[in-house]
Order: C-alpha cells, then structure tokens, then sequence
C-alpha cells in the first residue's frame, strides 16, 4: 500500500508540473531544399540563429516577448507571431517559399493565418507593368486596400494583436508599392522606349580587360545590376545561368554588373572586389561579369536612378532602351520578350 502511495503523489506531481504553462517556445520544422544551415527568428529586440541540420529539420526553444517576429531562412523570410507556451511546427519548400508555409501545433491558427495574409497582399498587388499607368496603379491600390480589409476582417480565431497590426500595417504596405510602382511609372517617362540608354565604359571584366556598352553594339544587352551581399540578387542566378544558356546563340549578351562596395565590406574597396570574384568562382557565373568602379555612385547606376536591386535593364543592339525596369529572370514573361525580339 505504501508504494502505491507513492506512486500516486510521484505521478500527481509529474500531472502538476505537465499542466504548468510553459515560459518559452518549442519551435521546430523541416525545411525542403535549405538556403543555409541556419534559421534566424528576430524582432527589434529579440534575435536568436538556429541550425538547420542536412535533412533540413530544425528544434529549439525560444523565450519570447509575445508579438511578431520575423523567420529568415538564409534567403527568404516570412512572419511569426510567437507568445510563450507555443508548441509550434514549421514545414515549407524554398522552391515554393510563402506557397508552402504550414504551421501545426499550438499557435499554429495564428501563424497559419500571417502565412495566407502574406500569400493574399501577393496576390493583391501582383502588378502588370505593361502600360501601367498613375490611374491604373491607384485602381489596383484602392482594390488592394477593400479586398485585404475584407479578409482580414473575416478571420476568426485569430489573435485580437495580429488583426489589429495587419490592419496597421496596411496602410504602410501600400504606400511602400505606390512609391514602388510609381517609381517604375517615373523612370519609363524619362526613359521611354527607343530612347539612347546610359552608357558605361571601361568596367573590369572578371575574364580581364574592360567592358564597355559600345563593345556590345549591334547586340540585345541584358544588365543584371547586383551585388555578392543581396539575397533576393543570388535567387536569381540559376535562372540568368539558364537564359543564357537558351540565348548562347543568340544576339544578345547577358551582362551582370556588381555594385559591391567598399561600405558593405568593412570600408574596404579590396575586400569589396575580393568577395565579387570569389562569387562569380564558386557560383561559376556565366555571361559577361563586370564590376562597377563606384559602387551606388558609378555613372551607369546613378543614371538609371538604381535605388534598390536587383535592377535589370534590356537595351536594343543600337544602345537604345527597351526597357529601364525588365522582368527578373525569373519571371516567365522575360524569356516571352527575348523571343519576340531575337
């Protein structure tokens, strides 16, 4: 009888201490076709970096503020809402990133609801820039702003915080695509098609010698302007490999510009050109690879007002514009353009 007794308080504590809230996060996952071998989730005043192992799973705590974080996986991210006593399971394929973000386990209403808030602005702002317009653009905005509002106000069994900052968050959202897209709008004015392009003249070639555009006459030109320390730059490198791959016999140069500079590589110009060679090695670029000699501040990216990138740029074989802002890589619609041109 005594042992039994003790069984029983051994086990009705073991109950007591099961039932206790937990003060931190169990945040774990798998991750198809890893970017890194680290995961890092992060606030303005959280940051914490979480290996990935090679089968792309991931397990750790997290003692958190309650609020939203962000999930950077090496190459893209996406936001979490974490509140201590979560349990909570990631699963997603970076060929597919935000399509393929599942969340299970304890917080995972919530979290799966920021995944579908993210997929539907996509969808809400996915803009055709062909003959995009001021009027058009405000059209598409003041349809964004109705249709996201209609879903955010729809959601149920959603955290009362998360709502409230969607809806906050919203207004910023647009105006960042209005300043975007408007920009896009300013820089085909400026530049419209059939308009002589900026030059650039005497770029290092990675291959030796310098490049100019007039080396390049009588050729379609393809700019990619990039740099080694921008994520979204290096998503794109398989598809540019494969364009020019498809193109080689083609007349048309694809031409990948760096604008690593000395401020992103500890103040040092050589250590700016070091890590632009290195990458154009290891990833075994293809095309011409050329490196801006002032970074943000050489003529040719001054000229077209580069502000963000990647920044690709198609000039006809006469150095005329086709276009200051084409389709990314990526972007099925490019490889519809080139074929209708070549």
């Amino acid at each position: 009888m005594k042992k039994l007794i003790l069984a029983l308080c051994a086990m009705a504590i073991f109950a007591c201490e099961d039932d206790s809230p937990k003060d931190y996060v169990t945040f774990s996952g798998e991750i198809k076709n890893k970017n890194s071998d680290s995961i890092r989730i992060y606030n303005r005043n959280y940051s914490k970096t979480i290996a990935v192992n090679d089968d792309g799973t991931f397990s750790d705590t997290l003692k958190v503020e309650t609020g939203n974080y962000t999930f950077h996986d090496g190459g893209e991210a996406t936001s979490l809402f974490l509140e201590n006593g979560y349990d909570l399971k990631l699963t997603l394929d970076t060929e597919m990133f935000d399509e393929t973000v599942i969340y299970t386990g304890v917080g995972a209403e919530n979290n799966n609801f920021l995944a579908a808030s993210a997929l539907k602005m996509e969808s809400l702002l996915d803009i055709d820039t062909d003959n995009l317009d001021e009027q058009k653009l405000n059209a598409v905005l003041d349809n964004a702003r109705t249709k996201y509002t209609e879903f955010v106000d729809s959601a149920v069994n959603v955290d009362s915080m998360i709502i409230s900052s969607s809806r906050d968050d919203l207004d910023a959202t647009l105006q960042s695509f209005q300043r975007y897209y408007g920009g896009i709008i300013a820089l085909r004015k400026e530049f419209p098609k059939g308009s002589p392009s900026p030059t650039f003249e005497g770029y290092e070639n990675f291959k030796g010698g310098t490049t100019s555009l007039a080396d390049l006459k009588g050729k379609y030109v393809y700019v990619d302007v990039w740099a080694t320390w921008c994520a979204p730059c290096k998503v794109e490198i398989p598809y540019l490999k494969e364009l020019d791959e498809e193109f080689k016999d083609k007349n048309i140069a694809f031409v990948s510009m760096s604008i690593d500079d000395a401020k992103r590589h500890k103040d040092s110009w050589e250590k700016a050109h070091e890590s632009w060679k290195k990458m154009v090695e290891e990833k075994e670029l293809t095309g011409v690879q050329i490196m801006a000699p002032n970074g943000w501040q050489s003529d040719f990216v001054k000229a077209y007002k580069i502000n963000g990138i990647p920044r690709f740029i198609l000039i006809d074989p006469e150095g005329n514009v086709v276009d200051p802002d084409a389709p990314r890589p990526s972007n099925p619609k490019l490889k519809e353009v080139l074929k209708s041109l070549i």
